[in-house]
């Protein structure tokens, strides 16, 4: 169980993605990296149920194309918390809902139906007596704020003066956050150079460029603490306080087309890491310093099927296969992500025997796993079962075959976990102990296994020469290096 508190960062997990990974390695890496924090754009039910007993705090998307149904039958709405919400709780943390994303300036015509679903939705958390525990909001765009800068001069687009009228008293009635998507990625190439690229990715500015406001002196040492205080600055335009700003997506892209120049892996690095260290310091901007800004980075995982620009599909912090796009500590404390994910591969409990002897076949054999650990009078020997010895083995080929495309899957007998499952000396590769452990099988093979089929069903154990094989071909990779 993970626990959390104080200024928070944490992650949007969108699923448009070619090779989608199981909502099981999703969470291994949340728990891998210390991720307490996660935005769903819908109430996916793989993920909700991976999440359970994890701890990690959920917000729940309502998509926006279910919003006409919700927005006119309170029905319609109970039954979306009854089986969203009510049916994870408590074992999945659940803490918010995000009732559609950017409704105002992306769809305005579904607008009027947006606080009638909002407060629909509240009326079947109270039912259930789960207002005081789960939240509702609608996440917006800065776009809704024409001009954020000087921030002390922001103001909500009047044409929309009604509905968020409504929008902020049902915050401060249930004592919700204002929900904002923020990226000075697009402040900046979309600022005609007004702004130095210093000033949207944080890095500090000399004294002949401060960004200050002139009506209130405040210096904005960051876009991001700007594009904050306009919101509050909006929100009070209104009359409105005590509405804090919760800022549900941030990011830069790692990569771009020939016409995204910025859109490089040294920007986003720098942005996010950037972040993560400015949000944690647990201070607002500048004129509200002690309300912090907790963050959700757009986004977890590059989403490689979306439309747009070469640069829409590069968010990620991660590609679908658990590997890193750049290092990153989400814990602010300088150690990154590096290129090394924590996350393990097991056989399940209950796998079928005969699968499992299939996969264990396939990965010492085919599968080219170092498989001398699990040999007689080795390390991984004891226990001498089936479902210790596939772990071992299923591991081995994961660690090293994941970045290329290698799953853990092994017919439907294998899981990935974040908890180690190295014992005594009995050390699995990719443990932090891996490079003393006498059970350590080498990650330095470089050979390609197929993809696809495990091969030939066998219940025959997999014969010695195999691993002899094996460890043949460690011993050639390590000195070709």
């Amino acid at each position: 169980m993970l626990n959390y508190a104080g200024a928070f960062v944490g992650v949007n997990i969108g699923s448009d993605i070619y090779d989608l990974p199981s909502a099981a390695y999703v969470v291994a890496i949340l728990k891998a990296h210390q991720i307490g924090h996660v935005r769903l754009y819908n109430a996916n039910a793989h993920m909700l149920e991976a999440l359970s007993n994890t701890g990690i705090e959920v917000i729940v998307g309502v998509p926006n194309e279910q919003l006409l149904r919700i927005g006119r039958s309170p029905s319609v709405a109970a039954a979306w918390i009854n089986n969203n919400v009510i049916s994870y709780i408590p074992s999945t943390n659940i803490t918010a809902i995000a009732v559609g994303s950017q409704v105002l300036t992306t769809i305005p015509k579904i607008a009027p139906v947006l606080i009638p679903a909002m407060n629909y939705l509240h009326n079947a958390l109270v039912a259930a007596n789960l207002n005081f525990r789960v939240k509702i909001s609608a996440p917006q765009s800065m776009d809704i704020i024409p001009r954020p800068f000087p921030p002390s001069t922001a103001a909500f687009n009047s044409s929309w003066n009604s509905t968020i009228y409504q929008l902020l008293q049902f915050l401060r009635n249930t004592n919700s956050s204002y929900m904002l998507n923020a990226y000075p990625y697009y402040g900046y190439t979309k600022g005609d150079g007004i702004f130095p690229i210093e000033y949207a990715l944080f890095r500090s500015l000399p004294s002949v460029k401060q960004i200050v406001d002139p009506n209130t002196l405040f210096h904005y040492n960051s876009m991001f603490d700007a594009m904050v205080d306009a919101t509050y600055y909006s929100i009070a335009a209104f009359n409105f306080d005590n509405i804090p700003v919760i800022v549900t997506e941030t990011g830069w892209p790692s990569f771009g087309g020939a016409d995204e120049p910025d859109a490089t892996a040294e920007n986003a690095e720098s942005y996010n890491t950037n972040l993560i260290r400015r949000v944690l310091n647990d201070s607002g901007p500048p004129s509200q310093p002690k309300i912090a800004i907790n963050t959700y980075i757009y986004e977890l995982l590059n989403e490689d099927k979306r439309d747009g620009p070469t640069s829409v599909k590069n968010w990620g912090v991660f590609y679908s296969n658990g590997s890193t796009v750049y290092p990153l500590s989400f814990s602010g404390s300088g150690q990154s992500t590096g290129n090394s994910l924590a996350v393990f591969c097991v056989a399940k409990d209950g796998a079928d025997t005969d699968k499992l002897q299939a996969g264990l076949n396939w990965a010492c054999g085919q599968g080219q796993a170092n498989c001398t650990a699990i040999q007689a009078g080795r390390p991984c020997f004891l226990p001498n079962n089936l479902k210790s010895h596939a772990s071992y083995a299923y591991n081995d080929y994961y660690q090293k075959m994941h970045n290329a495309g290698g799953t853990c899957d092994f017919d439907g007998t294998a899981m990935v976990t974040a908890e180690d499952p190295s014992y005594g000396s009995c050390v699995y590769a990719g443990s932090s102990n891996s490079s003393s452990g006498a059970g350590r099988s080498s990650s330095s093979t470089e050979a390609i296994a197929p993809m696809g089929s495990f091969g030939a069903s066998s219940n025959l154990l997999v014969p010695t020469l195999q691993y002899l094989i094996s460890a043949i071909s460690v011993i050639f990779a390590l000195v070709s290096l």
